[in-house]
């Protein structure tokens, strides 16, 4: 079940009023209820492997947190760790691995086809993973019911594609009796609205520029068309999961539960570095708190301090898909995010061309992120770093057709920049008459525009597929 499908605007009004009706003790109960059937929605079989994994790692903990053995406590910790990463490697990556060795060491492999991917099962796998490793740590005691456990992995807000969330910040709301009166409805409201602004009109949109290049090589394309295409697929993404998390933060209010900010406006970071603080947040702490800081962080050498960043580089590209593609992405942002640190005393460059500098190097990282092989990605950096064409470049942009789609586009797209900046700036300072009029006005165009421009196709996430 989608966000922006159908069935949902059916789905989200029958869970939200039967659960402020029915008594406040049975309301987790129902919302797990609920939100089995949204994830049952998606593919009825992988609802059991949810279920499975998710009540494995809730007795695990419960035995880690009785158990005083350090040796016991490790041991099953470690078989929490085995049986998450075993279940994502058997669905996401074993093929991935099993066709390159075939492919190393055979001269007539027979390839296999990708399995089909359980939605969210790397969201779900990291937030379960995180509090078992919690629990091993003393953070918490595993005292949680099986019912409020299995509604923290599963809320269906953030279940499918984040943000990945901690226990310590969505137990105890779970665990709290809530009343009507106090939804936020102003503010959930805004974000459900901006979500569908980002995914429908923006992402989506972009999406019919994006999609032909990168499917359709090699074609005819040069550097700047290249380039070009490299920085609308990074706001296509951005717009995209970024859209996801704010209806997932803004559905989730309507429950009364607050979600984690996942994003903090990434695309106006003046530097690799700043840009992986804003973009992806609750993944980033993930990798953060979990891998880099249990590998020894910045506490180490400096031989090794460069390695253990390169290595949350590469598991992050991993994560985000089993390619080759990706394991080069997430190299190219560790190496760039190295070079910042190189130079003790920051260069005095003005902001602006700070911001052009990050944008354009990270949408160059991002055609890789997009890029559906090494060959194709191989041969859009030739023609941007080698053949490089600007005078023809330029005459192939000017030279297109549907140039009203183009200017409809860059409007919208204008939109998108104008409340980033303002809100980045503080430009416009909270007034009676702002919150009266301005706002209101604002969300009612916001709207508009979505009926006048949005794609109704019930198109999925890109986040969906990892």
């Amino acid at each position: 079940m989608l966000f922006n499908s159908l069935i949902f605007l059916v789905f989200l009004p029958i869970v939200f009023s039967a659960y402020w009706l029915i008594p406040a003790k049975h309301r987790n109960l129902f919302l797990l209820i609920a939100s089995y059937y949204f994830y049952f929605s998606y593919n009825p079989w992988f609802l059991l492997l949810l279920i499975g994994t998710s009540g494995l790692d809730f007795y695990l903990a419960r035995a880690i947190s009785k158990t005083e053995e350090q040796v016991k406590r490790k041991a099953l910790l470690v078989f929490s760790i085995i049986s998450n990463i075993g279940v994502l490697f058997i669905f996401k990556y074993f093929v991935f691995f099993y066709n390159t060795g075939l492919s190393v060491f055979s001269n007539n492999p027979h390839l296999l086809e990708n399995f089909i991917i359980p939605a969210g099962l790397s969201f779900y796998t990291f937030q379960s993973i995180s509090y078992t490793i919690d629990v091993y740590r003393r953070k918490y005691k595993a005292d949680d019911t099986l019912k409020d456990f299995l509604l923290y992995v599963s809320f269906f807000p953030h279940m499918v594609a984040g943000p990945i969330v901690r226990h310590h910040t969505l137990m105890p709301q779970l665990k709290t009796t809530h009343f009507f009166k106090d939804i936020e409805w102003g503010n959930a409201s805004k974000l459900i609205i901006w979500g569908f602004f980002k995914k429908m009109v923006i992402a989506d949109n972009i999406a019919y520029l994006v999609n032909p290049v990168f499917n359709d090589l090699p074609k005819d394309f040069n550097s700047i068309e290249f380039i070009a295409i490299g920085i609308l697929f990074l706001i296509q993404l951005y717009a995209d999961f970024s859209g996801y998390s704010d209806i997932a933060i803004g559905v989730a209010k309507l429950f009364k539960i607050n979600l984690n900010l996942n994003w903090n406006r990434p695309l106006l970071s003046k530097s690799v570095t700043e840009y992986w603080q804003r973009h992806h947040i609750s993944l980033t702490s993930w990798f953060k708190e979990y891998v880099y800081i249990s590998i020894g962080g910045n506490r180490v050498s400096t031989p090794k301090w460069v390695l253990n960043v390169l290595i949350v580089f590469l598991l992050s590209g991993l994560w985000h898909g089993a390619n080759f593609t990706f394991i080069i992405w997430g190299l190219l942002n560790g190496i760039f995010h190295l070079l910042e640190h190189v130079s003790k005393k920051p260069l005095k460059i003005p902001g602006f061309v700070k911001w052009i500098y990050t944008l354009f190097f990270i949408s160059l990282f991002f055609i890789a992120f997009r890029a559906n092989t090494v060959n194709d990605l191989l041969y859009i950096y030739k023609e941007i770093f080698i053949n490089i064409n600007i005078h023809e470049g330029f005459r192939h942009l000017l030279a297109l057709n549907d140039r009203l789609f183009f200017v409809v586009l860059l409007c919208l797209l204008g939109v998108l920049f104008m409340k980033e900046i303002r809100e980045e700036y503080g430009l416009l300072k909270p007034s009676p008459f702002n919150d009266t009029f301005l706002t209101p006005a604002f969300y009612i165009t916001i709207l508009c525009l979505i009926f006048c421009f949005g794609n109704f196709n019930a198109n999925s996430f890109i986040y969906f597929q990892f």
